[in-house]
């Protein structure tokens, strides 16, 4: 069964930065898309960054330039180092894994940004 457990959420006042974790567990093939997805307070869930297995990426308009995904393969594990934060980045933050045409959710971490 594969699940997966995001870490490293907190208050963080704007400007300050974050460093999310995904780790995993499962048995999971080694071809995948991992990243994270957010939803902010009456929001719709929508898409942060992205990595595959082969260290493609990508990231919404919003983040480029500020977040950075990284993964280490051997781990099954996901990051998101997130810098310059603003108000508008809080939300909970999910991780998210695309593997042999199936999506995994993680339960969520909250990040906030406040003075």
């Amino acid at each position: 069964q594969v699940q997966l457990l995001e870490s490293g959420g907190g208050l963080v006042q704007p400007g300050g930065s974050l460093r999310l974790s995904c780790a995993t567990s499962g048995n999971i093939f080694r071809i995948n898309t991992m990243g994270w997805y957010r939803q902010g307070p009456g929001k719709e869930r929508e898409l942060v960054a992205l990595i595959t297995s082969a260290f493609s990426t990508m990231y919404a308009d919003s983040v480029k330039g500020r977040f950075t995904v990284s993964r280490d393969n051997a781990k099954n594990t996901v990051y998101l180092k997130m810098n310059s934060l603003k108000p508008e980045d809080s939300a909970v933050y999910f991780c998210y894994l695309n593997v042999n045409a199936m999506n995994y959710w993680g339960k969520g971490t909250l990040v906030t940004v406040s003075p």
